[in-house]
Parts: C-alpha cells; sequence; structure tokens
C-alpha cells in the first residue's frame, strides 16, 4: 500500500516567505533600490511598505483556506509578535542625534514604543477575557494600525530628512516590519473574531 506524503507544515511555509521576504528586502536596501532623488517622494518604500499588507487583506477576502489557516493561530502569539515594535526607541535615537526630523521620530517613535510595551500585558490579560477584553483588543489592534499607517504616511508625504529610512539598516523598517507588522494586526482582528478566543464566546463583537 503506498502511502500519502503529508503536505509540507502549513507554519513551515509562512516562515519561509517571511525569511525570503527579508531577504529581499535586505539585498534591495543594500543595492540603494528604496533611494530617491532629492525633494522627490519616497515611491519605492511606498510600495514596499503597502503591497504585502493588501496581499494579505486580498487573501482573507478571497481565499477560505487562507482564513482557515488564519483563525487557527494562537491569538497570544500573535499579540505577542507586536513586542517588537519597542525597536521605535531607534526613531527617537536618531531624532536625538538630528538624522531624522520630529515630525516623522517623535509619533512613529512613541507610538511604536506604546504598542511594543502593551503587547505582552494585552497577550496576558486581555485576549481569553469577556466582553471587555474583546472590545479592549480590538481598540488596542485599530491604535496599533493607525500608529503604522500615520508613520508611513508621514514618512512618504514628507520625504525632506528622510534619508537614513532609505538606507541600511533603517530601510528594514518600512521594507519588512512595517508591512509585516501591519499584516499581523490584520490577522489577528480577523482570528480574534472567531468564536472561542475570549469567555463571552461571541464572534466579532
Amino acid at each position: 500500500m503506498v502511502q500519502t506524503l503529508p503536505y509540507p507544515s502549513t507554519r513551515l511555509i509562512p516562515a519561509v516567505l517571511v525569511v525570503a521576504w527579508f531577504g529581499v528586502a535586505l539585498a534591495a536596501g543594500a543595492a540603494g533600490v528604496f533611494a530617491s532623488p532629492p525633494d522627490a517622494p519616497p515611491t519605492a518604500i511606498g510600495l514596499a511598505a503597502a503591497v504585502p499588507p493588501l496581499v494579505v487583506i486580498g487573501l482573507l477576502l478571497t481565499s477560505m483556506r487562507f482564513r482557515d489557516w488564519v483563525r487557527s493561530l494562537d491569538l497570544r502569539f500573535l499579540t505577542l509578535l507586536q513586542t517588537w515594535r519597542v525597536a521605535g526607541l531607534a526613531f527617537l535615537a536618531l531624532f536625538a542625534v538630528g538624522e531624522l526630523p520630529a515630525r516623522f521620530a517623535l509619533p512613529a517613535g512613541l507610538g511604536d514604543v506604546l504598542i511594543g510595551l502593551t503587547a505582552p500585558l494585552v497577550a496576558v490579560y486581555v485576549v481569553g477575557g469577556g466582553r471587555w477584553a474583546r472590545r479592549t483588543y480590538v481598540g488596542w489592534t485599530v491604535l496599533g494600525i493607525a500608529d503604522l499607517l500615520l508613520a508611513v504616511s508621514l514618512g512618504v508625504t514628507s520625504p525632506e530628512g528622510m534619508d537614513p529610512m532609505a538606507a541600511l539598516p533603517m530601510s528594514l523598517v518600512p521594507t519588512f516590519g512595517v508591512p509585516l507588522t501591519l499584516a499581523l494586526h490584520v490577522i489577528s482582528l480577523v482570528n480574534a473574531s472567531q468564536r472561542g478566543q475570549f469567555a463571552d464566546g461571541r464572534p466579532g463583537e
């Protein structure tokens, strides 16, 4: 009797894709792909930040298999992944030495640090709670998304003084970290809407 080989792990494939994505962002940054002429909008960075989350949203809207996979993920783990955003301290450090303008560095840095510091608290004390917890989680996630969208819009519409964000290592933030984090927020909202993630047992409140 021929034994059917199992499909590759549904956790391995996304991990490989993320590593490959990081590699492409790293190579593109090293090649200077994200550098823009003076006073020109950083179009390449804007596309790198926007396209991956839009692809995820498209898959969520069109693929039942993808939605089922998203719902199978652990919401606490997805939430803890946002902890990396304490790296927003780098924006504040670059502002302190005059490398980034305040109009971008302060809202982007402070917003990221706030979400990063609260992510473990939300994962431990909010996920799995009752109706108040579901609403708190949605509110926190929307705040995290708004912070990312604000940072991207400020960076794209105010190119002056943003040269450090087009070169390594900082180019990895808008071309890999931001779109990945935004996609994770969207995935978390879909995951949180399913029955059983919160004690009220109701989908999508």
